[in-house]
């Protein structure tokens, strides 16, 4: 998977990447991260990339020049994805991390910053828009690199055991249950006796039980929707 980020500051990436499994998949090239610059294609002596926008308004617009030109000088593969990192996008969701992992070999995301980008970025050049959330960030770095980790750690040779992605949130369409580890008492808080009887069967129902109260307890929209997709 090629990861092109078109991005006005590349420094931001530099720890992210050379951390933990984000850097273990880099350098197995099991994942590429091309980092570009729209300002190194300005014309102008001044380099800039924002302007007012028509019509009046609050703050600065990314221009399209830039961003087309960082876009077009890519090396283009077949299986593509030009993602737009906007809070106006569609919510980044585990489906959707599945949908990209296993659909594309290259996702170029465009980050923006200011006021947004030239609407003409999102209707020409974008694909597809992505969303964290309904909130609004000082810049599309930090949606950028939340996808790059979520897409990266379903590439095949990223998690050394690959039975423990099915096993997580989301993934069944519920929350994950309660875990826990040494020691079997902390602090007069006990692990519960199921998960130490060492009866498989008991622990895979009492695991299925808490993630059911969990999703319904705290998620009653992942609830309704699991029960709708159940029921059906």
């Amino acid at each position: 998977m090629i990861f092109d980020v078109i991005t006005l500051f590349p420094d931001f990436f530099t720890s992210p990447l050379q951390s933990g499994l984000l850097k273990k998949a880099l350098d197995r090239e099991i994942a590429k991260v091309n980092l570009v610059n729209p300002r190194d294609f300005v014309v102008d002596k001044y380099r800039k990339v924002d302007d007012e926008p028509y019509g009046g308004g609050v703050g600065m617009l990314l221009k399209p020049e830039p961003i087309f030109a960082a876009v077009e000088s890519l090396v283009m593969l077949p299986r593509r994805d030009i993602i737009l990192m906007t809070p106006q996008g569609q919510p980044l969701n585990q489906p959707l991390l599945k949908e990209l992992a296993s659909n594309y070999d290259q996702l170029i995301l465009i980050c923006g910053h200011y006021e947004g980008v030239d609407e003409r970025v999102t209707q020409y050049l974008a694909t597809r828009e992505i969303s964290l959330g309904d909130f609004v960030l000082t810049c599309g770095e930090i949606p950028a690199l939340t996808l790059i980790n979520g897409v990266t750690r379903l590439l095949r040779g990223t998690v050394g055991k690959e039975e423990s992605l099915k096993a997580e949130s989301f993934e069944t369409g519920l929350l994950d249950y309660p875990q826990y580890t040494r020691p079997p008492v902390f602090r007069e808080w006990s692990v519960p006796d199921v998960l130490r009887s060492g009866n498989h069967q008991e622990i895979e129902r009492w695991r299925s039980e808490q993630q059911l109260q969990r999703t319904q307890a705290r998620r009653p929209d992942l609830w309704e929707k699991w029960q709708q997709e159940t029921n059906q």
